[in-house]
């Protein structure tokens, strides 16, 4: 998988287009010209999404009501594809080939493994962070697995709305229990779904993880599902539609569903030990980073071809010992975007690495460091 080109129009400060190369791109320059946003528009082509906000329109330059975001991906056998998010008011299309697509088909095309700050909350955040981890590798393998999570996240919802209705009105357990049984019913169904997905994915990192990547660290993760201990999880259904009807009264006294795949979480230990409560910062950076490069090989194992890897602001984030170990092992794998600031990093990885800087949004192919380069400017700020 390559990523040929992007580019980008009223997307943040981005303007015009950018062709990378099929390794190590660095894009360079000063803070605040747009190193990072360049990365936002390579993982909103790939995921509809932005790593940096819940509402990607906030992303559209102020004072627009409209961007556009294109690229050209290579898959295998030469195939091209051209792809294409626009952000209009509270809106998003997507298109393939010039062609409107669904959000499901459209997501089976371009697949990027991200490792940014806000990604650390998978390692030291809450449980929701890793289960979207986990949901977004389940993805990168059954995109038809995005509609099973809407589907569940929408009943958990209409849920909620009845329960904190029953929780304010002085209906009998009997008669709630009535009301609540179609929706239980669809969350047993879909949450069994998705707790198979999970478990399923999890057991592929494990066996995918590089341990010693870093030599000295040591990472085991586990999925934990939030009925482990109350019965027996091989039959997951018979198991939630248990705890489903036993946990009906606490359900509507708290107004929340309580129960399901909804609150799973992902154990992280390192070194046998809960990474978030006993993991220095330069080793929880070390285990997102093995998380990650297990995401990539479980993506090629299964689609034989690899996704991008996307990383922002890497002197901040690894030191240079991390660095070195994490670019040799992903040298001939990925296409890899990296962005810094740093001029002596810059010019460590001229050799082996295309060379973009960034001033004002726009980005120049500046090649190897040890040739001159024209820059293009823009007069555009953030």
């Amino acid at each position: 998988m390559l990523l040929e080109s992007i580019e980008a129009h009223n997307f943040r400060n981005l303007s015009g287009k950018i062709s990378w190369g099929e390794g190590l791109n660095v894009i360079y320059g000063e803070n605040g010209q747009g190193k990072t946003n360049w990365l936002e528009a390579i993982y909103l082509l790939a995921t509809t999404k932005s790593f940096r906000t819940q509402r990607p329109q906030e992303a559209i330059r102020f004072g627009e009501n409209l961007c556009v975001v294109r690229g050209r991906v290579t898959r295998a056998r030469d195939v091209h594809r051209d792809l294409q998010v626009t952000l209009q008011g509270s809106s998003k299309s997507l298109s393939l080939n010039g062609k409107r697509e669904t959000v499901t088909s459209y997501l089976s095309q371009l697949h990027v493994v991200p490792f940014t700050a806000d990604e650390l909350e998978v390692v030291r955040g809450a449980p929701e962070a890793r289960r979207r981890f986990l949901d977004r590798g389940v993805v990168s393998l059954h995109h038809s697995y995005v509609q099973t999570l809407t589907d569940y996240q929408r009943v958990v919802k209409q849920k909620n709305r009845l329960l904190q209705d029953l929780s304010d009105s002085e209906t009998s357990l009997e008669h709630a229990r009535d009301l609540i049984e179609p929706w239980n019913e669809q969350i047993v169904l879909l949450g069994a779904s998705i707790h198979r997905a999970r478990r399923d994915y999890a057991e592929r990192l494990v066996e995918s993880l590089q341990q010693r990547l870093f030599e000295r660290e040591e990472v085991a993760i586990r999925h934990v599902s939030a009925l482990e201990g109350k019965g027996d999880l091989e039959d997951y259904e018979s198991l939630l539609r248990e705890r489903l009807h036993l946990r009906l009264q606490a359900e509507i006294a708290s107004g929340y569903a309580l129960i399901g795949p909804h609150r799973d979480d992902l154990e992280i230990l390192f070194d046998g030990r809960d990474i978030r409560t006993y993991g220095s910062s330069g080793q929880q950076r070390s285990a997102l980073i093995l998380l990650d490069l297990a995401a990539i090989s479980v993506y090629y194992s299964w689609h034989n071809e690899y996704p991008l890897f996307l990383m922002d602001d890497v002197d901040a984030e690894l030191d240079r010992r991390r660095i070195g170990h994490l670019l040799e092992y992903l040298e001939g794998r990925t296409q890899t975007f990296i962005t810094t600031s740093k001029n002596d990093l810059i010019k460590g990885l001229a050799t082996h690495a295309q060379l973009f800087e960034v001033r004002g949004g726009v980005g120049a192919d500046a090649g190897r460091a040890e040739q001159d380069a024209t820059i293009v400017t823009s007069a555009e700020s953030i």
